[in-house]
């Protein structure tokens, strides 16, 4: 299927160029026309040149089950490291891979050629050819979801200071415990900074692009923060613009969009002082991925005195919340994707069983999808069998 439609996708490529060619030619001989259209639209007519003459690239379709591991960018970016995971996935019931595109350092993980992007300076060759990597994930009939962190972006808050969140007390950047700075998701600048690596990776290839910390900091001393909102403004009425912005600019586009939220949003009948709120976020993408790790559920959750030794009981509760609330806006609960825990973070120690009972708990509430994460890429291959 793959080459077919490659070749039928060529074919017709190849037939239109020099229709293609013509209207360039058009359009470079009617120079008065051409500099008064790009003045007024501040249209870049080589970069349309440049697009119109590419190949169109190629993409898979979502599949109805969606069933993922994550890979970070070092890893993909590194043949004898992900050569192994990519074994992996042909040897078991996963069909689609979360690579970083942007991850929380801010940097873009391979080169975006863009005048924004360029100007910025914020992208790598961590992964030096990710038209190939793109290209052999496809063979595979690997389903490639592209990961682009939205607010956590140190790197960004360097480039563009005045996006970044303030201090109360100084006016300087403010910082996580971690020392990690937040952009300010009001700043419609970074959004479109966003929406633009979003289509630039679609491109390339990438068949989804999966959004992760749409939201405000939730950690470090967020009492210091200048939120710098207009009167009567809260954080949820900023990020429910935030959705609407990326909704009507990407999915118009026809680019499937999935978004991460924090797994109490699925329970919580506030925005737990992130601007996350489940009803705002669920009818604008495509995908809706609660990371519901029962490790990062405090004591007295769901009644455990201990959350994570109850990988099934808390998967279920959390995501049965999200089902149901879905079904209560008339929203199609097959949107839902559980991220799912492959990783020790406290007791017990994560293994087959852990992750089978989460993954199980997916599947006994008729949802069909989840997407594994382990930040060290080490995943424990019999729990997907």
């Amino acid at each position: 299927m793959f080459v077919l439609t490659t070749l039928i996708a060529l074919g017709v490529f190849v037939k239109c160029q020099h229709y293609i060619q013509e209207i360039i030619q058009t359009t470079e001989n009617t120079s008065v026309v051409a500099a008064t259209f790009h003045l007024q639209h501040h249209v870049d007519i080589n970069r349309i040149k440049q697009q119109l003459l590419e190949p169109p690239s190629f993409h898979i379709t979502t599949p109805e089950s969606v069933r993922a591991i994550y890979m970070s960018s070092w890893v993909g970016g590194t043949p004898s490291l992900r050569n192994g995971l990519i074994t992996f996935i042909k040897e078991s019931n996963i069909n689609a891979v979360v690579l970083d595109i942007k991850d929380s350092t801010g940097v873009i993980s391979f080169d975006i050629d863009h005048p924004l992007i360029n100007n910025m300076g914020t992208d790598s060759n961590r992964i030096a050819d990710i038209h190939a990597l793109v290209d052999e994930f496809h063979r595979h009939n690997i389903y490639v979801i592209g990961r682009l962190t939205a607010f956590q972006d140190p790197l960004l808050s360097l480039k563009q200071p005045s996006w970044t969140f303030k201090r109360v007390d100084t006016g300087a950047a403010w910082q996580d415990r971690k020392g990690l700075s937040f952009i300010n998701p009001r700043f419609e600048g970074a959004w479109n900074y966003l929406a633009t690596i979003a289509e630039e990776s679609y491109r390339i290839g990438f068949d989804e692009i999966n959004i992760d910390y749409i939201r405000y900091p939730s950690d470090g001393n967020i009492s210091n923060i200048n939120y710098e909102l207009e009167e009567g403004e809260t954080r949820r009425d900023v990020m429910k613009k935030f959705y609407q912005y990326m909704d009507e600019r990407l999915r118009s586009q026809e680019i499937p969009v999935s978004v991460d939220i924090f797994g109490l949003v699925t329970s919580a009948e506030d925005d737990i002082g992130i601007g996350q709120y489940f009803e705002d976020i669920y009818p604008h993408f495509d995908a809706i991925a609660p990371m519901v790790y029962p490790s990062h559920y405090s004591s007295g959750f769901f009644g455990f005195s201990n959350p994570n030794a109850y990988p099934y009981e808390v998967v279920t509760a959390a995501m049965s919340s999200a089902r149901d609330r879905a079904r209560a806006i008339n929203e199609d609960p097959d949107k839902l994707r559980t991220w799912i825990q492959d990783f020790t973070l406290g007791q017990p120690t994560y293994g087959v069983t852990e992750i089978k009972k989460q993954i199980q708990a997916t599947l006994n509430l008729g949802l069909d999808s989840y997407m594994s994460w382990d930040p060290k890429n080490r995943y424990t291959r019999t729990a997907y069998e």
